[in-house]
């Protein structure tokens, strides 16, 4: 009995496969089958372009799947599995498009926006910390301001204190 079932166990350990999105896969190894899965997640499915093939349940990311499936079977490379892709598809197909002319701001803008905020953010916190310096006229105009503005307090406050009393003195009488 002990020896059947180690038959039937090393049986099933033959055949490896790939299960994407519900389907499976048959590979020979585990090596084609890591490889496929690998592709399958670096690969954008046309239609949903927020999801690699392994994610999508679209007819066409299945179509696709099946389509690299079949080139792994005629011992196509990663390489050769991603350019046929490419070559139907562009390089929207990658997650990771190559740095071309034709992709250049789509790999350089968000770091040249991130230095211009920077830069307005360094600029902005400098010209805060700098305080207006006053010419020697505008000093002694502010110097007047401000002794005029204590006697007009002074003379407020004695004013107030002086109702004050009187009002304490009619409330009294």
């Amino acid at each position: 009995m002990k020896f059947i079932l180690s038959l039937m166990l090393s049986l099933f350990a033959l055949t490896s496969h790939a299960v994407v999105d519900g389907h499976k896969y048959p590979f020979d190894n585990d090596v084609d089958k890591e490889r496929f899965e690998i592709l399958a997640e670096e690969l954008r499915c046309p239609k949903c372009q927020n999801q690699n093939l392994a994610d999508s349940n679209a007819p066409v990311a299945s179509d696709l799947r099946d389509k690299v499936y079949e080139l792994m079977q005629e011992g196509q490379t990663d390489d050769e599995i991603v350019g046929y892709l490419v070559d139907r598809y562009g390089d929207f197909v990658r997650y990771n498009p190559p740095v071309q002319k034709n992709t250049f701001f789509l790999w350089f803008a968000p770091g040249i926006m991130v230095l211009i905020a920077l830069g307005m953010i360094i600029s902005l916190t400098r010209g805060s910390k700098k305080e207006p310096t006053l010419s020697d006229e505008e000093q002694a105009k502010l110097a007047k301001l401000q002794a005029a503005r204590k006697q007009q307090d002074g003379g407020q406050h004695k004013n107030q204190a002086d109702n004050s009393v009187e009002n304490s003195e009619k409330r009294d009488s």
